[in-house]
């Protein structure tokens, strides 16, 4: 449960209809299961202590007191368990003597509370209104009731949240309040809740499974909360309808694990901490008027650090289905080209200038800017490609860069800018020999002058080619290559933009195998800024040599910038995700050195040109990225050290 995350279960026992006792036995094993797997929260499903499925005897007395039998047996088993559960049965009141679908939340042998099902289906083949009655929704039922010989709470608009983990807070709904038009987990969840259990007993059809699913995914996606659903299965009777199990965990619109046709335990963690930030940063995540007050239920629970078995992609930029992956960078670079579009029509620009140098970076920007001026109607040739050799130019990025612009069909100039580099520096007194910051800046400044004025001349704007992960790290010359008049890149991560490089050079491949043939050769070329002098015709300067690799930067700006998680937890799914690749002193160091730079050059982000958000992460100034320019680190430092 530490750094937020919450192992969850949904169970499926195997039952016999209307055998209190057997399902009792069945229940407690499977929870004492689910606790030697490390699960702190159980969802178990609809009514499972006597079956969904007894139909008119629910009525009779023997067994509503076998149901309350097999609990007070289960409570007796499961003392010693600190896992919080909750189980379904009839409970019948004895203060207005009615019948209600109940779940039992229990804990440590105790009934934390008994929730009561709000909307019951009377249609098709479901009949639930002959038996039970609804506890009329959140404000509804609310009073004591006696049970395995205390007084428990039944209501319908409780929490149940830990004292331990304050981001814990546990709601409960069961079965068709999920398909109604207002689920109570809609109020539960703006009152608190980040995590749903839903006891079902939703019988199988030829089609449903998906239908359920997209309830399930989209009540996470909407109540930005953890959803554990917990269906009947094996042991349900088959006179008309047939139970499939089919257990899902969801997390904000996404399945983190799913069972059917089959019983026992879907496991995987909810991260609570992850669901609270994102509720924290929407400001229209508020309770509507008119809400009746929720009463809370607290219970302790010792924390511990909770192993995780869900998927933590190494890449979160890059989706890891090659159709996904597709689709994905498809949408970008369309997304990316309408926003340069709508720039050179409101500009009237003539032209669009790209410094191309043969990277991966200025590859895309002008591959890109080919899109916009195909959706404009435009030719080719009012895209001016600006080759600039100076000091570390190599002959393979210089011929791969000539014969980018060649296939496109942009007008291509080259301006070698070595003498005017070296009479900058005779001006200010600058050594050739001395190939500090200022060699290396003086060049990519020098290039920018030659974009801007070129688009001067021509009419036109300079189509900027930094990207998202470069400006996390400040890996941009001030006034160089940080400038320009409208940044393509600047929402797409580095891992990000190989792929998107890689599509277009695939999509390519049978219309103009020589630009395929180029686009590869580019992807294989080591990324540098190519500022120092080159060593036997070779790159001199790469980049993840200096700053680190970019797969890493790409992992901590995702779980840094956009989740906010602690420099501790990013450190720790780091591991989890790449701990095969990396050892844990190689991403503690660059981990550190990501959050030195992205703090000491917000500066430089503070005053970046106009680009388009393509992702959930943005480092605009005047969008998703405020941050002073002044801003100390040492705070998130302090948390790594020691590990």
């Amino acid at each position: 449960m530490r750094d937020g995350f919450v192992k969850v279960a949904a169970g499926t026992p195997k039952i016999r209809v209307a055998d209190c006792r057997y399902n009792a036995e069945q229940i407690f094993i499977l929870m004492r299961e689910a606790d030697r797997q490390g699960v702190r929260v159980l969802c178990l499903p609809e009514l499972c202590l006597t079956g969904y499925t007894c139909a008119d005897l629910f009525l009779q007395d023997t067994l509503i007191r076998g149901a309350e039998e097999g609990l007070a047996t289960i409570l007796e088993a499961t003392k010693n368990l600190d896992m919080i559960a909750a189980i379904g049965l009839p409970v019948r009141d004895k203060w207005d003597n009615k019948l209600y679908n109940c779940a039992a939340v229990i804990q440590k042998g105790d009934i934390l509370g008994l929730v009561a099902k709000t909307y019951l289906p009377n249609y098709g083949e479901f009949y639930e209104q002959r038996w039970f009655t609804p506890s009329g929704g959140i404000g509804g039922v609310n009073h004591m009731v006696e049970l395995c010989g205390k007084q428990v709470s039944l209501s319908c608009n409780g929490l149940f949240a830990c004292e331990d983990l304050e981001d814990l807070v546990i709601g409960v709904e069961i079965c068709e309040d999920l398909w109604a038009p207002e689920p109570p987990s809609a109020v539960l969840a703006q009152k608190g809740a980040t995590i749903i259990l839903n006891l079902s007993a939703s019988n199988e059809l030829a089609g449903k499974a998906a239908y359920r699913r997209s309830l399930v995914t989209g009540q996470s996606g909407r109540l930005v909360c953890g959803y554990v659903y917990a269906d009947a299965g094996e042991g349900e009777s088959t006179t008309d309808l047939v139970f499939a199990g089919h257990n899902m965990i969801a997390e904000n619109g996404v399945i983190l694990a799913e069972r059917r046709f089959a019983a026992g335990l879907t496991v995987s963690e909810i991260d609570v901490s992850r669901l609270v930030y994102e509720r924290r940063r929407m400001n229209t995540y508020v309770p509507r008027p008119g809400t009746p007050e929720i009463w809370r239920t607290y219970f302790t629970m010792e924390l511990e650090k909770t192993h995780l078995t869900r998927s933590v992609s190494p890449t979160p930029f890059v989706p890891t289905d090659e159709t996904d992956r597709a689709d994905r960078c498809n949408e970008i670079l369309c997304i990316a080209a309408l926003g340069l579009k709508k720039r050179l029509e409101h500009t009237n620009a003539k032209t669009a200038v790209v410094g191309l140098s043969g990277g991966l970076d200025s590859t895309l920007a002008i591959l890109i800017t080919a899109v916009a001026m195909g959706m404009l109607n435009r030719p080719a040739t009012d895209i001016i490609a600006v080759t600039m050799p100076c000091f570390g130019t190599t002959d393979r990025t210089r011929s791969n860069a000539v014969e980018l612009a060649e296939r496109l069909g942009a007008t291509l100039k080259r301006i070698d800018i070595g003498e005017a580099v070296r009479q900058h520096f005779k001006d200010i007194g600058q050594s050739m020999d001395n190939h500090d910051v200022t060699f290396e800046n003086a060049q990519a400044r020098e290039r920018t002058q030659v974009l801007m004025d070129i688009a001067n001349q021509t009419g036109g704007i300079v189509i900027g080619t930094g990207d998202l992960s470069e400006l996390a790290l400040g890996w941009a010359t001030y006034n160089g290559d940080h400038m320009s008049m409208y940044a393509v890149n600047a929402g797409i991560p580095k891992t990000l933009v190989r792929h998107l490089v890689s599509f277009i050079s695939d999509d390519k491949e049978a219309e103009d195998p020589r630009l395929s043939v180029v686009l590869t050769d580019i992807l294989d070329t080591p990324v540098s800024p190519e500022l120092l002098p080159a060593i036997e015709g070779k790159i001199a300067q790469k980049t993840e040599d200096l700053v680190g690799p970019y797969e890493l930067h790409d992992f901590f700006l995702y779980y840094a910038v956009r989740w906010g998680f602690s420099p501790r937890k990013v450190f720790r799914l780091a591991q989890q995700a790449m701990g095969k690749r990396y050892d844990q002193e190689t991403i503690l160091k660059w981990l550190k050195n990501f959050y030195r730079r992205f703090f000491a050059q917000q500066f430089k982000r503070s005053c970046l040109p106009d680009g388009p958000k393509v992702g959930s992460v943005a480092l605009s100034p005047r969008g998703d990225w405020r941050m002073p320019s002044d801003a100390v680190a040492a705070l998130w430092l302090e948390e790594l050290e020691g590990l």
